[in-house]
């Protein structure tokens, strides 16, 4: 059943600032279509993703597809919901079709850059991106499937954030080298949420954005500010009550960094007991998250499990790269 009425479409039209006309770029397989199904079933336009993807995909890889969404979602803080209206168009990822992504990025002010994290930028991915410059189109990215880093090749957190670096790092190098002098400073910075990690065939994703106000209220101090201590060489030392630039505390202990030690470990450490079978310390989890599972998502198991779990923590489909 679909999420939104005509009415609340028709509302929406007259709050410019909040109509987003995105394109999905990406290199062929790295997940844009399935990262549209995602975001179609939260809208309600599709019932299940995993029904409609075989049915949609023969189309979606030679043709430009679009697709109205309305989204709520509490963008400021986490009581006034704001209502968006995003005109979602879905490009294909061959490379004989790049006439259709030049057509779809025309028509659009933003492009959703989608990058495998594990396969890292490819050769399609620089010229979808090299087109976008060309359009004169802001860029946002999504690093697609950690699920496949954490569960299948079991990266530590350390591992996965230096592989998150490389792609972003080597984004930037292309926007760089493409973008027109008159675009101003495109570049792309998870610590001011242009940038989200997840997952779109599991149905979640995160953002330094969206963690730093969930951490807000335990360090006092205001999202803004701590996001930017989520990426890079930022450390907490929890003995000193202080942040360093070095990974040594004040009493001579090796500490972690904050990406590593407040979002991914977490985000590992509840994958890896679910899949294990140890629920007493995914309960635990579940119990300090304030975590609510449906009877459904309670008996489910194994990787079926710990999509609903992340799909309580955090929603993909919300898409935090608005912001």
């Amino acid at each position: 059943m679909v999420n939104f009425s005509v009415d609340q479409i028709k509302e929406i039209m007259d709050k410019q600032d909040n109509i987003k006309n995105m394109s999905v770029i990406a290199h062929v397989d790295h997940g844009k279509s399935t990262l549209t199904d995602s975001l179609l079933c939260k809208a309600g336009i599709i019932a299940s993703k995993v029904a409609e993807k075989t049915k949609r995909k023969e189309v979606l890889q030679s043709k430009s597809t679009g697709v109205s969404l309305y989204y709520e979602y509490d963008i400021y803080d986490n009581k006034t919901l704001e209502k968006f209206l995003i005109n979602l168009i879905d490009s294909p990822g061959h490379v004989d079709f790049s006439s259709e992504v030049t057509a779809a990025l025309r028509v659009t002010d933003g492009a959703l850059v989608v990058v495998d994290c594990v396969e890292g930028v490819c050769v399609q991915t620089e010229t979808v991106l090299r087109q976008a410059m060309q359009e004169k189109i802001k860029p946002v990215v999504m690093v697609n499937k950690i699920d496949r880093a954490i569960l299948e090749l079991k990266h530590d957190g350390e591992t996965m954030y230096q592989n998150f670096v490389r792609v972003v790092d080597m984004v930037n190098v292309i926007i760089n080298t493409y973008q027109q002098e008159d675009m101003g400073d495109l570049l792309v910075h998870p610590e001011l949420g242009s940038v989200s990690f997840g997952s779109g065939k599991e149905c979640w994703a995160f953002s330094c954005t969206r963690f730093a106000r969930i951490y807000a209220n335990k360090f006092k101090v205001e999202p803004l500010k701590l996001q930017e201590r989520l990426w890079g060489d930022n450390y907490f030392d929890a003995e000193g009550k202080c942040w360093r630039k070095d990974n040594i505390s004040g009493s001579g202990k090796a500490m972690k960094r904050a990406f590593v030690a407040f979002i991914m470990d977490p985000i590992c450490k509840l994958a890896n007991a679910v899949m294990e079978g140890n629920m007493d310390v995914a309960n635990k989890m579940f119990e300090t998250l304030g975590l609510k599972l449906t009877q459904e998502e309670a008996k489910l198991e194994g990787r079926a499990f710990t999509q609903g779990c992340y799909v309580q923590m955090d929603q993909c489909c919300q898409i935090h790269y608005l912001k």
